[in-house]
């Protein structure tokens, strides 16, 4: 399945829902996520596979809500491999290669996300591409 980085459709939904609170609620998603990636990266680190279950957790919930579906997915990944590694006794190593590609999937879906909602982002024409202004 080919999953793209932001599933517009669904964070129109959630910026619909959630409404003048969007911004705000997005920041936090970036603090959060932020720090469930490095909580991950941590329990990896450790061979804590028990740590690496409610942030990856976390994780894929918050990035399937603001339209993170291949992010969102990749955690919950990394956490269903966490929870037989805590259930059958074994350390997390073999999915150190899933866990570095959280933080540049998570930038790739953030700078997407802000390409389209900033408002110190321009839109060119035919050129398919964004820029800030400062």
């Amino acid at each position: 399945m080919d999953l793209h980085i932001v599933d517009w459709a669904s964070l129109a939904e959630t910026r619909a829902q959630l409404g003048a609170s969007f911004i705000r609620i997005l920041g936090y998603f970036r603090e959060d996520g932020l720090r469930s990636i490095e909580l991950i990266e941590s329990a990896m680190r450790a061979s804590d596979a028990p740590a690496m279950v409610m942030p990856s957790h976390k994780l894929k919930s918050e990035a399937r809500q603001f339209g993170g579906e291949r992010l969102g997915q990749l955690a919950e990944d990394i956490e269903m491999f966490a929870r037989q590694c805590v259930e059958t006794h074994e350390t997390p190593e073999d999915y150190v290669d899933r866990v570095v590609l959280l933080r540049p999937l998570f930038n790739s879906m953030m700078d997407a996300i802000d390409a389209e909602t900033s408002p110190l982002v321009q839109r060119h024409k035919g050129f398919g591409t964004a820029r800030r202004v400062a």
